[in-house]
């Protein structure tokens, strides 16, 4: 009896042992293939914020040497795309007082505003070719064309109205477009978690801050040194033209047509649905197309108004720059503070801030004025427009979400400085009355705060959170 009763003992010890040992065997299996497939083991549906770092993703704490290239090739596509972008008020005045002396400021304004709205619009068509794989080819054709339409414009005639409008407006936008959303969306695949991905999608925002900088003053001593027009956009050119070569060399990504595995994709109409039932999505991307459809104004009429007012021409040409290079600091340090204070409400604060900020600039008429106005309009623009995009993808339920849902956000947001800066200028009108566009733009930015207010808390109650979200 007793024998018996211990070769029963020895069989449910054997068993057991056989069991921890096809346990053993299914989680090493389970991590080699988390390994091979970060992504694996997400359904949709799934809050991207509550799955762990797989075992493969470990790089998240110490990244490899493609995270970091990556970080810096799409800092330098957004130095060239938004950054020009964010020197228009340099054109903005030149062609106001010279270039195209013949037409209105609310003319002449359609030209940035559409540039704009391609690049932010683009989006919605790049974000879903992202998410298909198609990096490579998104980041290739837009450089080309950015470069393109740069020639083309010191081609342009003076008084042209047309030719400017195409090569500028259109064609810089739609180049700038096409790799803008991508630069940014790749990074999600090398920086994983939430807040880490906050931080780098804010630093790669600051390079449209740095090229905001470097662009004005650059383009200013050229269009009124001894080369002119035509020969200070052929310099800018070529310099763009090495700094997209080189992005183009650093800028990997780990899912790609013909490479690897991209994500499992919802089809683009299921996602419009979808993303049209989420009300605090709804909320989110008008509240933030209100805002930025009061937020360029001084973006583009900042160099403007100080020339008009009469100011030093030294001080003016650099009143953009100065604007600009406060942004380096708004897209940079409110990154630090992500998860202690929470992105929604660090949006929520700069969009009021900015808010404020336009009706206070009707009071600025000295050197003083403008540099504090410029410092602090700078700081907080900057902040809202890197925030942005972190604060989209904190909305996607699964990662092969990001690309759409930033793009569909970003065409739609893209509207609001379409009609924006030209109502600026048709409010400006040619006796330049500088406080209607001011008072137009800092109500926009005020109504889109609240509405964004209202989605903040209905986020906030989804998730069942505090006050930090």
């Amino acid at each position: 009896m007793s024998k018996r009763s211990s070769d029963e003992k020895r069989d449910r010890d054997s068993e057991v042992d056989d069991a921890k040992t096809i346990e053993d065997k299914a989680v090493r299996d389970s991590e080699k293939d988390a390994e091979l497939d970060p992504e694996k083991g997400l359904k949709a549906g799934t809050d991207v914020d509550s799955v762990p770092n797989a075992p493969g993703e470990k790089l998240s704490k110490k990244y490899d040497t493609e995270a970091w290239m990556t970080l810096v090739g799409a800092w330098l596509i957004v130095f060239v795309g938004f950054g020009y972008m964010n020197a228009f008020g340099v054109y903005q005045d030149f062609y106001t007082r010279e270039f195209l002396s013949n037409k209105t400021s609310s003319q002449i304004s359609w030209i940035g505003s559409i540039q704009v709205f391609l690049l932010m619009g683009a989006g919605l068509f790049t974000g879903r070719l992202f998410d298909r794989g198609y990096f490579y080819h998104l980041i290739w054709a837009g450089s080309s064309l950015t470069v393109f339409s740069l020639f083309m414009l010191s081609l342009t005639k003076q008084g042209q109205y047309y030719q400017v409008f195409l090569a500028h407006g259109v064609g810089l936008g739609i180049g700038s477009g096409l790799s803008f959303i991508p630069a940014l969306a790749v990074l999600a695949q090398h920086f994983p978690d939430l807040h880490e991905r906050a931080k780098m999608m804010m630093i790669v925002a600051s390079g449209s801050s740095v090229g905001g900088l470097v662009h004005p003053i650059m383009l200013n001593h050229l269009f009124n040194d001894k080369l002119g027009f035509h020969n200070g956009v052929r310099v800018s050119a070529g310099m763009n033209t090495a700094l997209l070569l080189l992005a183009l060399l650093l800028l990997r990504a780990k899912y790609d047509h013909g490479r690897g595995r991209a994500p499992d994709l919802i089809p683009i109409h299921v996602a419009l649905e979808k993303f049209a039932k989420d009300y605090v999505y709804v909320l989110f991307v008008i509240g933030a197309m209100m805002v930025v459809c009061g937020l360029y104004c001084p973006l583009f009429y900042i160099q403007l108004d100080a020339v008009k007012r009469g100011l030093d021409s030294n001080f003016s040409f650099y009143t953009l720059s100065i604007l600009n290079a406060a942004s380096i600091f708004g897209r940079v340090v409110p990154g630090l503070y992500t998860r202690e204070v929470g992105i929604t409400n660090l949006l929520l604060f700069v969009g009021a801030a900015c808010g404020v900020l336009n009706l206070a600039m009707v009071a600025v008429k000295t050197v003083a004025g403008f540099t504090i106005f410029a410092i602090l309009y700078g700081f907080f623009s900057g902040a809202y427009v890197s925030i942005m995009t972190p604060m989209m993808a904190l909305l996607a339920d699964h990662p092969s979400e990001i690309g759409v849902r930033i793009g569909i956000a970003f065409t739609i947001i893209g509207v609001g400085p379409l009609f924006g800066t030209p109502v600026d200028g048709a409010l400006l009108s040619s006796n330049f009355t500088w406080w209607k566009p001011m008072v137009f733009s800092g109500i926009m930015c005020l109504a889109g705060t609240v509405i964004f207010f209202a989605g903040r808390i209905a986020f906030g109650r989804r998730k069942n959170a505090g006050w930090i979200l």
